[in-house]
């Protein structure tokens, strides 16, 4: 793995040998990996997984709590992932790393501890990120974005227009719906949200996000909208694309707020944008950048699984009555999720760790799930 340190356009190449990696203050880091793959590997569908799974196991090794917490926390996480971009190919119902082909992986962290776990587990970081049935080999990593702090982030220079690109599919969840679109309430409010919980520098939430109703316009836009297979479990419908957002005339009454809107612009390569930014979306960029959107096309395989999963998380919801509870739609996207991996072929096994519930837990869903549907198939015909 190349060690020397070197400088191209805004990331710099990290010396893993060095003392420090970073200043000793800093509480935000963007890091990127660079990937190489020797054979033409397979990834499943929900391949993300795989790579979250293996990102917490490597911080357990060193430091259990820390991975503990980012693991069971039942707020936002103070981390987040990117999926793998680079050259892909598709044959049949799959998708294909290609041969000697570098691949791009982000992980960036959120807090001071985060921060400082990760320094140590670049310490030790191992030759290969141990994917399911496609190992990769650790080129070199990178700086995707300069380690900062919260304070200047906080000083950032505000403008009149703001620009973000959502590289990974994106969405927020909206009265038990996904909303696949951009909206600057859900976007703003997923960014101080996070704000408050880990800068130490809270802000009134409802009073913001009434300000960015009244005085966020759109001014450009270009948009694309897919539905996959995401996170441990169910399928989100997201958007992908960049957006352009402007600041009405009255705005500057509250000049707090509109440093503030640049500040949570800026904030949002670090924490990403929306929800299961731990599983590969809503990974965000500052500017007008298309040409770095994942590709839209998707492996049949990969389609396949996130239509099945909707129709039948869908049908299971309707089934246990209790359809606007959130341990009704949890539990239908489980029971979902399972049944539509069985049928693409998946193992129990495998799908019990990805979705890290016991073995005879998956087993079961798998029978109550399976019967459920015959049930329904029987009185149909």
């Amino acid at each position: 793995m190349p060690k020397a340190a070197s400088k191209a356009a805004d990331r710099t190449e990290l010396d893993l040998n060095a003392k420090t990696l970073w200043p000793a203050q800093t509480e935000l880091i963007s890091l990127r990996f660079d990937l190489w793959a020797d054979s033409a590997y397979e990834l499943y569908p929900q391949y993300t997984i795989g790579l979250h799974a293996w990102f917490l196991q490597q911080l357990q090794a060193f430091d259990p709590a820390l991975s503990a917490q980012l693991h069971d926390g039942e707020t936002d996480k103070a981390f987040n992932i990117s999926g793998l971009s680079g050259r892909f190919s598709t044959q049949s119902r799959s998708l294909y790393l290609q041969k000697g082909k570098t691949y791009q992986w982000q992980v960036n962290g959120l807090t001071k501890p985060v921060v400082a776990g990760l320094s140590t587990w670049l310490k030790q970081l191992p030759e290969v990120v141990a994917l399911k049935n496609a190992p990769l080999t650790v080129r070199r990593v990178l700086l995707a974005q300069p380690p900062t702090t919260y304070a200047k982030l906080a000083a950032v220079e505000p403008g009149r227009s703001l620009s973000l690109t959502f590289v990974s599919p994106t969405s927020f969840r909206r009265k038990g719906h996904h909303l696949p679109l951009p909206w600057p309430r859900n976007v703003f409010h997923s960014y101080l949200r996070r704000w408050n919980q880990f800068s130490r520098r809270p802000v009134d939430q409802d009073d913001f996000l009434d300000w960015v109703d009244d005085h966020v316009v759109f001014k450009r836009h270009e948009l694309a909208s897919e539905k996959i297979a995401a996170g441990k479990r169910g399928s989100v419908t997201g958007f992908t694309g960049a957006v352009t957002y402007g600041l009405g005339a009255k705005a500057d009454d509250r000049p707090e707020y509109v440093q503030l809107f640049y500040t949570l612009g800026h904030y949002a390569p670090y924490c990403g944008t929306g929800h299961k930014t731990t599983f590969g979306l809503g990974q965000t960029r500052l500017g007008w950048h298309l040409s770095q959107v994942a590709p839209q096309e998707k492996p049949a395989a990969q389609k396949l699984l996130a239509d099945r999963i909707d129709e039948l998380t869908t049908f299971f919801v309707a089934q246990k009555k209790r359809t606007g509870g959130h341990r009704a739609q949890d539990s239908a996207e489980t029971w979902a999720t399972i049944l539509a991996r069985r049928e693409l072929g998946d193992s129990l096994q495998a799908i019990a760790v990805d979705l890290d519930i016991p073995y005879e837990t998956a087993k079961t869903y798998s029978k109550l799930a399976r019967r459920a549907v015959r049930e329904k198939d029987d009185r149909s015909e």
